[in-house]
């Protein structure tokens, strides 16, 4: 394990909030927070001139908007890992930050030590959100057709759901990686789905699949 502490910005627009999250994120154990921020600006020079490995991101920003910040973020740092926080989820939301690249999605004001195992854990390049989220905007939206999905392509979309990769859902169940992406093809067609996110949601609306609450 490295002996170097993961760098961590918080970025928020209520000054309270974000000199806690701060301080709270330098009293873990091999983190250090580089100092919060309240705006777009303001993280932007912090980053320039202390790169962090991850950034705790509040959606609204006193100078501008978390997700766009984000994207920003990850198209000029792609190695920083960003997780965005929200006190009110929706679909379009869900789809921006997923788009920006955020590795996750966490409620705003949840239990501590969720965003730090999220910190320490949430991979570049997958898209982890949080069940509460999910669970919030089930049942918005027009139902669809019943459509039949295996056994295992509902094991593939929970795995999905939960954040997981092609890669680590084919290590998760025992499979090849190319028969995890012909699931997950399969998956997309039955439910007239554009995007792997899309899928989730459509299966969870029409409780195709159900999400364990976090322990």
């Amino acid at each position: 394990m490295s002996s170097v502490p993961m760098r961590v910005l918080v970025v928020d627009d209520h000054r309270t909030v974000a000199d806690a999250l701060a301080l709270a994120v330098s009293a873990q154990a091999g983190m250090v927070s580089i100092g919060p921020a309240r705006g777009a600006e303001e993280a932007t020079r912090l980053i320039s001139s202390t790169p962090p490995d991850a950034v705790v991101m509040d959606v609204h920003l006193e100078d501008g908007d978390g997700v766009e910040l984000t994207r920003r973020i990850t198209a000029e740092h792609p190695q920083v890992r960003v997780i965005v926080l929200t006190a009110h989820v929706t679909d379009t939301l869900l789809a921006r930050a997923a788009e920006a690249g955020a590795c996750a999605l966490l409620p705003k004001g949840g239990p501590l030590n969720e965003l730090f195992e999220t910190l320490r854990s949430a991979p570049q390049g997958g898209f982890a959100v949080h069940p509460a989220l999910i669970r919030s905007i089930i049942g918005r939206g027009p139902r669809r057709a019943p459509t039949l999905l295996t056994a295992r392509e509902q094991e593939v979309l929970v795995l999905l759901a939960e954040g997981k990769d092609p890669t680590g859902i084919a290590r998760a169940l025992g499979i090849s990686v190319l028969t995890c992406r012909g699931h997950i093809k399969n998956i997309l067609t039955k439910l007239d789905a554009h995007s792997q996110l899309e899928a989730v949601m459509i299966a969870l609306r029409r409780k195709l699949i159900q999400l364990d609450d976090p322990a």
